[in-house]
C-alpha cells in the first residue's frame, strides 16, 4: 500500500474476510472468497474502472490473481503453472521431468511414509503438500520418527483446513547451507534482484528461518549455479510474469531447488531490500513491472542489507518482549517491527506459522549486518506463559 501511494497508483485491496491492515487510506477495498477462485477472479476482473494489473502478495492469492489476470487480457503466469508452485509433490514432478537439480523424493498416502523414506534412505524430510514458510516441515532420521512425523503433520494440515489423508511429501535431506532467491519474471526471463544468505543452519528437526543476509557470500560460481538452477525450475514450471520467490540448498553434489513461489518473499522480510539510487522498495519494483512502468534500476541501494525474523520459543502467551530500545541502539539496526500484539497466543514451528516480529540492519558488509542482527536480538528478551493454545491456521506474518 505504501509503494502504490509513492507511485501514485490507484489501489484495491481484494481480501477474505477482514482486511489485514488497519487503515487502508484512501484505498477500496473487496470481499472475496480463496476457496472460490474462479468466482473471485470474476469479481476483481468486473470492476469498474478495470485494473491494469492484479499483483498477489502470498500464497494464498496467486492463482486468483492468475485467473483474473486472464479475463483482463493482462500479462500473467498461466493457471496451470502457478497451481503447480502451489501443490509441492505436483511441482516436483514437474522439476523431475526438466531434469531440475532437486532432492529425491517419493509421494507418501497414509500410513506409507515410514515405507518411502526407508526406501530413500534415511535422514529424510517429509512435508504437507501446501503449506508454506516450512509449516509442517519435519526431518526425520528412523522409522520410528517417521510414523510420528506423519501423524503430526497430518494433524497440523486438519488444523490449517485441509484434508489429513492428502499425500504427503518425502525428500531426501540435503545437507549444506540455504540460499533464497528473489526475482522477477521478464518475458519468460529470470532476472535476479537479490541472494539472500542463510546463516543459521537449517538441519531440523524443524526448518524455521531466522535470518536473511545480502549480498550472498558464496563463491560466485556458486551463485552463477544458483541463479542456472532457478531460472531452469521457473522455465520448466511455466512461469513467464511477475515475481519469483525460490528457496536452494548448496549440496555435497551442487545446488538443488527446494521449491518456487510465484510470489514475492513472504511478509516483511521484503523490507530488507532497496534498489537504485533513492533505495525504491522490493513492492515498488513489483507494482512498477506489473504496470509496464519504467523502473529506477535494480541494483541494490545499500552495501548490505538483512532481516532476522524473531522465533517463538515456546506455546503460549506472549507477556512481553523487552530490550527493545537496547536492539534498536544496536550500530546498524534500522527497525523493529513487533507482529504479535502482548497478550496473543503463540505457537512455535512446525505447527505455528507466525514470528513475533522482526529486526532489519544494514551494513558496509554482510558480516557487519549479521553481526548487528544478532547482537540486537541478543538484547530482547521474550517473556511468554506456558500453556496450549489453539491451532493456528493464519498466514505468515
Amino acid at each position: 500500500m505504501a509503494a502504490t501511494r509513492s507511485l501514485r497508483v490507484d489501489l484495491v485491496v481484494a481480501s477474505d474476510g477482514d482486511l489485514p491492515m488497519g487503515d487502508i487510506g484512501r484505498s477500496r477495498s473487496l470481499s472475496i472468497d480463496f476457496q472460490r477462485p474462479e468466482w473471485s477472479a470474476s469479481r476483481i476482473a468486473n470492476l469498474k474502472p478495470q485494473p491494469d494489473a492484479v499483483v498477489a502478495v502470498d500464497d494464498s492469492g496467486v492463482l486468483i490473481a492468475s485467473l483474473a489476470s486472464t479475463i483482463l487480457g493482462v500479462a500473467t503466469n498461466p493457471a496451470s503453472s502457478v497451481a503447480a508452485t502451489r501443490n509441492k509433490v505436483q511441482m516436483r514432478g514437474l522439476l523431475a521431468s526438466a531434469g531440475v537439480s532437486q532432492p529425491a523424493f517419493r509421494v507418501a498416502g497414509r500410513s506409507a511414509v515410514a515405507a518411502m523414506a526407508a526406501d530413500l534412505g534415511y535422514a529424510c524430510v517429509v512435508k504437507p503438500r501446501g503449506l508454506s514458510a516450512s509449516r509442517g516441515v519435519i526431518r526425520v532420521d528412523n522409522a520410528q520418527e517417521a510414523e510420528a512425523a506423519e501423524e503430526r503433520i497430518r494433524q497440523i494440515v486438519a488444523d490449517s483446513g485441509g484434508d489429513p489423508d492428502e499425500d504427503l511429501l518425502v525428500e531426501a535431506f540435503v545437507p549444506g547451507p540455504e540460499v533464497a532467491v528473489e526475482g522477477m519474471i521478464v518475458r519468460g526471463e529470470l532476472v535476479v534482484l537479490a541472494l539472500l544468505d542463510k546463516p543459521d543452519p537449517l538441519d531440523g528437526p524443524y526448518f524455521e528461518e531466522t535470518m536473511f543476509v545480502t549480498p550472498s557470500r558464496h563463491a560466485p560460481h556458486i551463485q552463477e549455479e544458483i541463479v542456472r538452477v532457478v531460472g531452469g525450475a521457473t522455465a520448466s514450471l511455466g512461469l513467464v510474469s511477475g515475481p519469483v520467490h525460490a528457496e536452494v540448498r548448496i549440496g555435497p553434489h551442487g545446488v538443488v531447488l527446494i521449491e518456487v513461489a510465484a510470489r514475492p518473499i513472504g511478509g516483511l522480510c521484503g523490507r530488507a531490500l532497496t534498489f537504485g539510487l533513492l533505495g525504491e522498495s522490493l513492492e515498488s519494483v513489483i507494482i512498477r513491472g506489473a504496470l509496464g512502468m519504467p523502473g529506477a534500476g535494480t541494483d541494490s541501494a545499500v552495501a548490505a542489507t538483512g532481516v532476522l525474523m524473531i522465533p517463538i520459543p515456546e506455546a503460549g502467551r506472549l507477556i512481553a518482549i523487552d530490550g527493545v530500545e537496547e536492539a534498536l541502539a544496536v550500530e546498524g539496526v534500522t527497525e523493529f517491527d513487533q507482529t504479535i500484539a502482548i497478550g496473543r497466543t503463540v505457537r512455535p514451528l512446525p505447527d505455528g506459522s507466525r514470528y513475533l516480529g522482526f529486526i532489519f540492519a544494514i551494513g558496509i558488509s554482510p558480516d557487519d549486518v549479521e553481526h548487528s542482527l544478532r547482537r540486537a536480538h541478543d538484547c530482547l528478551i521474550i517473556a511468554i506463559e506456558p500453556g496450549e493454545v489453539t491451532p493456528d491456521s493464519s498466514t505468515v506474518c
